[in-house]
């Protein structure tokens, strides 16, 4: 099955960007749908954005909605997350999942594959 491998984590101040990458080993990401959760210590993971490898058909999360992009480059097998206009509350440890399927769920016991996580960390 697909391996997920994250990067791109790091520190960042308070209105910055980041772009996180999520590369596929093992197999490519066609015919899955590929997601990002993040999780603080305490509280339970939560969905941030999801695409749909075929179409790049995308869903967006309320709170990063106008701020954060999904988005996939079938020549590297990996998905992006670019995050923009950061706030602290975005700091959490920044997941890849990723199921086979064509419809957008943001339920993450719908994802069967996960990556080990990144850390991003937005100071104010």
């Amino acid at each position: 099955q697909v391996q997920l491998v994250e990067s791109g984590g790091g520190l960042v101040q308070a209105g910055g960007s980041l772009r996180l990458s999520c590369a596929a080993s093992g197999r490519t990401f066609s015919g899955y749908v590929v997601g990002w959760f993040r999780q603080v210590p305490g509280k339970e993971r939560e969905f941030v954005a999801a695409i749909r490898w075929t179409s790049s058909s995308t869903y967006y999360a309320d709170s990063v909605k106008g701020r954060f992009t999904i988005s996939r480059d079938s020549a590297k097998s990996s998905v992006y997350l670019l995050m923009s206009s950061l706030k602290p509350e975005d700091t959490a440890v920044y997941y890849c999942a990723a199921y086979i399927g064509t419809v957008l769920v943001s339920t993450s016991s719908r994802y069967e594959y996960w990556g080990q996580g990144t850390q991003v960390t937005v100071s104010s």
